[in-house]
């Protein structure tokens, strides 16, 4: 029997047989017989095909702190997903081996759930959310719009994780039925992007700006901080000061702790006076929720009203030990709280 496959959204014809594929901002030219850098889409006979949308490689209930994201409907639980493959090349990627294990000939591993199927699953562990996460969500958008669409109808939010290198088109394609989001702003440096990514910086900059800026998704932002490589002083203050200045004081961000993986196991697990010195650095560009991850840090994984400063979210690891958030406000001094179904 012929291996079923889901006709990719988001691509064009052109000339002999050849698509442009608009999904993400490498902007793919596929020749007949070809994939993209993905490796998950491929051009047959002039179409474009998604070729992991029946290919689920992973299917977990997890926090939805876990993503992270602490301003979203927070101690609820999301219903995660993913598929094979990336349009990145991270020498750090925790999750290498279902996001970089597909080669250009190779097969893609997976099991064939339905998209309603996977919505049940999520109604009965309790879940609040589908999250598609895991690898790069971008590149099942077909999975993921099929199961957003269908969460939406039964009262259920839609978050992505993502490397941020999604197009302008995709974003519209998605805005509808997307509520959240983290993007990961890996470094400000287009050298970074170039030697530890495979990919570019200006795009994930754009992306973040258009979201934030022209959509009425909730955002939320992580930066990795790699010894020696996005560390300094100086690069921490463009990141703070880039999303002070693009997407307003009310942003969160979360400064992650690196810790050796994959190709990249020559660096020390990330100081923690580095991690510190981030925070600081974010406090005075005037960035209002910022949190360490990766860290057991009570006082920088909580919530404070920016107002009164008074405690209102305490989180333990993922888990939310007491939420003080009411209708959305902080009830000391009735400050509104950034957030999506806070409280």
């Amino acid at each position: 029997m012929a291996e079923k496959l889901k006709e990719a959204v988001l691509y064009e014809p052109i000339h002999g047989k050849r698509v442009h594929c608009f999904l993400c901002n490498w902007h793919c030219r596929i020749s007949e017989g070809k994939r993209g850098l993905c490796n998950v889409r491929q051009n047959i006979d002039g179409k474009l095909y998604s070729l992991n949308y029946y290919k689920l490689c992973a299917a977990n209930s997890d926090p939805i702190e876990k993503k992270p994201l602490y301003h979203f409907q927070p101690g609820s639980k999301a219903f995660s997903i993913a598929a094979q493959g990336c349009n990145f090349r991270c020498n750090f990627c925790q999750n290498w081996h279902i996001s970089q294990i597909v080669n250009n000939e190779g097969e893609i591993g997976g099991q064939n759930i339905e998209p309603s199927r996977l919505v049940d699953s999520a109604i009965k562990d309790e879940c609040k959310s589908m999250a598609y996460t895991y690898t790069e969500p971008t590149i099942f958008m077909e999975l993921a719009s099929d199961c957003a669409r269908l969460a939406k109808q039964k009262g259920l939010m839609n978050v992505f994780v993502s490397n941020g290198y999604m197009t302008r088109e995709a974003i519209d394609f998605a805005k509808d039925w997307m509520d959240g989001i983290n993007v990961d702003l890996k470094s400000f440096s287009e050298q970074y992007y170039k030697k530890l990514c495979k990919a570019k910086l200006k795009p994930v900059l754009e992306t973040i700006d258009y979201i934030a800026n022209h959509t009425n998704i909730w955002m939320e932002l992580t930066t990795l901080v790699v010894p020696g490589d996005n560390d300094s002083e100086a690069e921490l203050r463009q990141i703070a000061e880039f999303i002070f200045n693009t997407c307003g004081p009310d942003m969160p961000w979360h400064i992650s702790r690196f810790y050796p993986q994959f190709h990249h196991t020559n660096a020390e697990p990330t100081p923690v006076s580095t991690l510190q010195l981030a925070y600081d650095i974010a406090k005075q560009a005037g960035l209002r929720y910022v949190y360490i991850g990766n860290l057991r840090t009570r006082k920088a994984e909580n919530t404070y009203c920016p107002k009164c400063e008074h405690l209102l979210i305490e989180r333990e690891g993922y888990y939310i030990a007491k939420n003080r958030v009411i209708s959305g406000s902080c009830p000391d001094c009735g400050e509104k709280i950034a957030g999506f179904q806070l409280s």
